[in-house]
């Protein structure tokens, strides 16, 4: 039986009752149960972007090698030599918690095709991921399966899984963050976009057979958790990685003919999002029969098949004298080609089924009227600044670096790397834990690609513009710790419930400390995604702008690692003040979670980036690693770790407190290992920046500037013991 279609399903499908008043205006009269289901996803928060397009206007999005910003499958940045880089982070947040494996997998077979829509073919996968509390029942459950679904697809599909991020804290609790990024490599000259054209040309579905799963899953990410979370199981989509890499191989192939005027994934919405996007795009209508559409269930209704978010489908349309050749390239893949439906110059989409118009909608107001809100915002009130000397220490520095070694946010990460590929393809130069980007060799070329996603939500939860911005620089530090030039970013903002002043009052200001920072950085943003309504029973997520990073390497012999040699002298570039607010240590050591964050001077972040890079063009540079959580002495001892080498430091600066100054998260900073600090110093001074020599690598040990040692197999003890503890549940 068909329900009724009134303002209680339109409630039901995420619609208010303003906006269904909307749709009844636009067509005259009430809506059929498919065009209601049209509606309901093209104006979900997730497809529509009606709380934050108003905000996002601000970033800046150009630059003279951005070739497509925001607005396509993903963003687009010239690398030299006639290449494109092609890249973009999503979330798949809300089906990763209502099903981890499947979740997690269909959000990098989605973002896959999101790259590979526009011609290129991917090199390079990442992830930024955040769960609850590691004391929570649940965290062991979510961490096993999201990590098994990126390793299995991503595996499968044979992408490299290069680089990644991995944080707890008790907000994430019932709505963990899973957020996929890949990168491609396409020729400047053929970019592939999604607008259709040319009336008449028929449009072709290809890829896998549509089914049931992901049904109204748009609609579901567009809205809170409550306890009714595992009723929409139904709502997750099933990946086929193999089939993707079908689909993979028969899109190149085809994109190396002239026959693809318009090509657009069907992604979040399915069939829905792809046809009204590529429609409206072109300025034309399109007119689908449904009956030719692929199908692996028997008896779909049009509604069903329109909102399905069954994996690995592509929409096309095809040159009409090349139309039997591109099917030909399919069947070849064992793939589905199917032509259902044509384009008109009706300004509508129109939809039958079994000979009935189920839906027949203008395109132009459902666009044109969706819904665009300038909700309330409410700035987050500003933490006082603290004063280190005030702050006991209770803890000697040889306990205090212990504790934050083996901590959850610090701790090895290698049981989650080592279940991802992360060299399938030959060209990964820097494995995960070897740098502070991934870097990955262009083939046939000297050059690489350098990557990383970055965000620390705290900072962004006790200042979120000083959170956005401090985003920002950490991707732009950490691709120019490796040698790399920082080209551009793509952006994952979630947040909770925007419909909270409060909610919407971080997400401005992170646009804002985020906008800023892309300015003075030159670093714009060319795609992203948002994701609202991250909260569970009305608990929202700490607010987390991931950002993912790109920049180019000339020459991928130079890039740096973070592995200390023998005998080199470690030296700290850029000013070190002790800043505790927010610090690990603060949290893990002395037990409070409180102040202002780290500031972030821009002007003094370009320039010793820029400082470090040219010293490590120069050679002089044998190791970099910038200085984030945990601050100076969890950077050297990452890099002893890496190198399997010992340091011994010296004493630092008498005026700033010995906790302060080892453990302080101050931004702008590297620590570099050269042949001899003096000369590089001089330099760096000479810049306009503060540099202190720290000591000097070699033997077997940690030695502290207060005379305490650790060993360096103390040290590793500590620093993998977290994640095989809790995933035995030993932890």
């Amino acid at each position: 039986m068909s329900p009724v279609i009134d303002l209680v399903l339109a409630r039901s499908f995420g619609l208010s009752d303003d906006e269904y008043a909307r749709v009844l205006d636009i067509l005259g009269r009430t809506p059929s149960l498919t065009e209601l289901g049209v509606f309901s996803v093209m104006w979900s928060e997730h497809c529509s972007y009606k709380s934050s397009r108003v905000w996002l206007r601000q970033l800046p999005t150009t630059a003279p090698w951005v070739i497509r910003g925001p607005g396509e499958n993903a963003g687009v940045v010239d690398i030299g030599e006639g290449l494109a880089a092609v890249f973009k982070m999503e979330s798949h947040n809300h089906p990763s918690f209502i099903e981890p494996y499947q979740g997690a997998a269909t959000g990098v077979g989605g973002i896959l095709r999101d790259v590979f829509t526009m011609g290129a073919r991917p090199i390079a996968n990442l992830n930024a991921l955040r769960f609850g509390s590691p004391d929570s029942k649940a965290t062991r459950r979510l961490v096993d399966g999201v990590v098994r679904g990126i390793g299995g697809y991503g595996n499968c599909v044979g992408v490299p899984t290069v680089g990644g991020e991995v944080n707890f804290h008790a907000s994430y609790d019932g709505n963990p963050l899973v957020n996929a990024m890949t990168v491609g490599i396409a020729r400047a000259d053929r970019i592939f976009l999604s607008a259709a054209a040319g009336v008449g040309n028929q449009v072709v579905y290809v890829g896998s057979k549509t089914g049931r799963d992901g049904i109204h899953g748009a609609t579901m990410a567009s809205a809170e958790f409550g306890a009714d979370a595992a009723e929409k199981r139904p709502t997750v989509q099933v990946g086929d990685p193999f089939t993707e890499k079908l689909l993979i191989e028969a899109c190149l192939e085809l994109m190396e003919t002239d026959a693809i005027i318009a090509i657009q994934d069907m992604g979040a919405a399915g069939l829905t999002s792809s046809s009204v996007e590529m429609a409206g795009k072109g300025g034309v209508g399109i007119a689908l029969d449904l009956d030719a559409v692929p199908q692996r269930e028997s008896g779909m209704s049009a509604y069903e098949m329109m909102l399905s978010e069954s994996q690995e489908r592509m929409l096309m349309v095809l040159r009409p004298d090349r139309q039997d050749a591109a099917r030909a390239i399919f069947e070849k893949w064992e793939l589905d080609f199917a032509v259902i439906g044509r384009l008109t110059d009706t300004g509508r989409i129109v939809v039958t089924h079994q000979g009935r118009v189920e839906a027949d909608i203008p395109l132009a107001p459902l666009a044109e009227q969706a819904p665009l809100y300038t909700r309330p915002t409410v700035e987050t009130p500003k933490q006082p600044v603290l004063n280190a000397a005030r702050i006991e220490n209770r803890a000697g520095l040889k306990d205090a670096l212990l504790t934050l070694i083996a901590c959850p946010d610090l701790c090895s990460r290698a049981w989650v790397w080592d279940q991802y590929d992360s060299t399938i393809g030959g060209q990964t130069v820097k494995r995960p834990g070897a740098a502070d980007a991934a870097v990955v060799r262009i083939e046939g070329s000297s050059r690489a690609l350098a990557l990383t996603t970055d965000c620390t939500p705290r900072y962004c939860a006790a200042d979120p513009e000083m959170g956005g911005m401090q985003a920002v620089a950490e991707a732009w530090r950490n691709l120019t710790a490796v040698g790399a030039k920082p080209l551009a970013i793509t952006d994952n903002m979630n947040f909770g419930n925007p419909e909270k002043p409060e909610i919407m009052g971080q997400f401005a200001a992170a646009i804002r400390g985020m906008a800023e920072a892309c300015r003075v950085l030159d670093f714009p943003v060319v795609s992203g995604n948002v994701s609202l309504y991250n909260e569970t029973d009305g608990r929202a997520i700490l607010p987390t702008p991931a950002i993912g990073g790109l920049g180019v390497i000339e020459n991928a012999a130079l890039a740096r690692g973070i592995a200390l040699p023998r005998w080199l002298d470690l030296v700290v570039i850029g000013e070190t003040r002790g800043w505790l607010g927010q610090s690990l240590w603060l949290r893990e050591v002395a037990g409070r979670e409180e102040g202002a964050p780290p500031q972030v001077d821009l002007a003094a972040e370009r320039r010793a980036g820029d400082f470090v890079r040219a010293q490590s063009e120069a050679g002089v540079v044998r190791a970099c690693h910038d200085v984030s959580d945990g601050g100076l002495l969890v950077a050297i001892a990452e890099m002893a770790l890496a190198g399997a080498m010992g340091v011994r430091l010296s004493a630092g600066p008498r005026e700033i407190p010995s906790h302060a100054f080892w453990f302080g998260e101050d931004q702008g900073r590297y620590v570099l290992a050269v042949g001899e600090a003096a000369p590089l110093i001089r330099a760096a001074e000479a810049a306009g920046l503060n540099a202190i020599r720290l000591g000097t690598s070699g033997g077997r040990d940690l030695t502290l500037p207060d005379g305490a040692t650790i060993s360096l197999e103390a040290l590793r003890t500590a620093h993998e013991r977290f994640f095989p503890a809790l995933m035995d549940g030993t932890g």
